[in-house]
């Protein structure tokens, strides 16, 4: 249970928000990996190739970014509370379909369902982000990476849950339904105390003298016109690429590049993310203490050796190397990003949801190109020519600077 301990105002406290919110994260990671990691069986049950397979995740990447193109100015019209509660319900519905369409053998329910689940995913994506810097700002240190390394933990331990099931040869539909269920209800149940930052009364009184309900879409499109917003989105498209392709295409570019089981691809993606959580859980320090540039710099080199190292590697054995440094390269690029939106509260959902969609533009890209990549060079090769997109994070650091009229006490002052 999470403890509902409440400070001034009967608001939850900071601790309650905190442990809430991590697991919102965790059920976040769980809920898409297991289904990313079952991609192999899908492609074989639909008798998909690699670009048919690349179109069809596409299509749900369709519906995340018709989301989080409204979803800043949702947050400021209805509140973050109602917009993830909307998010969380329609997964069930998403994968509901999803599991569907693959019981009947039939691509219309499925893609469906793939788009429902495609704008849930913006979300629940904005207003936990949103929710998590609240809380890093009450805190005063940097402590989004330490939330999106929960999604991590989650993300692992829902690809170890997928290579359970395809261990033991259960099928994907049945695996859907099960893992929904207990997450709806664990996502239910902690929605409240995971939003209290967002929905506060002092929260709400400042940001209503500013925005009234009315003008919550117009002022979430202002975003759009701020250089500096615009640019964090291309940090945002680096990070989305490095690591959403993984989840994408690692455990197939392990069975197709090295002859492995289904059940090892789902581990090596394991492995990428328990070098995320690692990273994400002790870099916390380093971004405190050297700040978000010298951070952002460092971990694009990273994932840089790691990809290269990955698409080269003569051997399973090298290739896990590699996919140890692409994971820790990647792991505080995207929770740094976010921060770094997040700067000034009353403006925060409308900023990450802009930034946000440009790492959706992105993801909405690379499955059919990779896919078609794949078909021609292979997929551990066509995820080495990721390494152009760490160069493009290393590049435009500097944007991550905090601005001087940020009450955030996370980042160091930046040389």
């Amino acid at each position: 249970m999470i403890p509902s301990a409440a400070g001034r105002d009967g608001v939850p406290s900071v601790s309650s928000m905190r442990l809430a919110l991590f697991a919102h994260f965790a059920l976040f990671g769980v809920v898409g990996t297991q289904w990313y990691a079952r991609l192999p069986s899908v492609r074989s049950t639909l008798g998909l190739d690699a670009v048919e397979l690349g179109g069809l995740l596409t299509i749900g990447g369709l519906g995340t970014l018709a989301a989080v193109l409204a979803t800043g100015g949702l947050v400021a019209r209805f509140g973050g509370r109602r917009v993830l509660a909307v998010g969380v319900l329609g997964n069930v519905v998403g994968f509901g379909l999803v599991a569907l369409g693959l019981a009947t053998l039939s691509i219309v329910p499925l893609a469906v369902g793939l788009v429902v689940n495609g704008a849930c995913g913006a979300f629940v994506n904005v207003p936990i982000n949103v929710a998590a810097a609240a809380v890093e700002r009450r805190i005063g240190r940097t402590v989004l990476p330490h939330f999106h390394a929960t999604f991590s933990v989650g993300a692992a331990l829902g690809s170890l849950i997928a290579a359970g099931f395809s261990w033991r040869h259960v099928s994907v539909e049945v695996q859907l339904v099960v893992v929904l269920a207990v997450a709806t209800v664990l996502r239910l149940a902690t929605l409240r105390v995971a939003t209290a930052a967002l929905d506060e009364p002092a929260v709400r009184r400042r940001v209503d003298a500013r925005v009234r309900p009315a003008q919550g879409f117009r002022s979430a499109l202002g975003a759009w016109t701020e250089r500096r917003t615009l640019l964090l989105g291309f940090v945002l498209v680096a990070s989305s690429l490095s690591e959403g392709s993984a989840g994408t295409w690692l455990p197939i570019a392990i069975t197709d590049g090295f002859g492995s089981r289904e059940a090892v691809g789902a581990i090596a993606y394991g492995t990428f993310v328990v070098a995320m959580t690692v990273v994400r859980f002790s870099g916390t320090g380093l971004v405190d203490r050297f700040g978000r540039v010298a951070v952002v710099r460092a971990s694009g080199l990273s994932a840089f050796v790691g990809l290269a190292v990955f698409a080269l590697a003569p051997s399973l054995a090298t290739a896990w190397i590699g996919i140890v440094a692409w994971g820790a390269g990647a792991a505080l690029v995207n929770p740094v990003t976010i921060a770094a939106a997040s700067d000034e509260p009353l403006h925060a959902a409308a900023r990450v949801s802009v930034a946000t969609s440009f790492s959706t533009v992105a993801m909405l890209a690379a499955p059919p190109v990779l896919g078609a990549l794949v078909d021609g060079i292979g997929a551990r090769h066509a995820l080495g020519l990721l390494t152009i997109a760490t160069l493009l994070s290393f590049s435009l650091a500097v944007q991550l600077r905090p601005r001087a009229n940020s009450s955030a006490g996370s980042a160091a002052q930046e040389t």
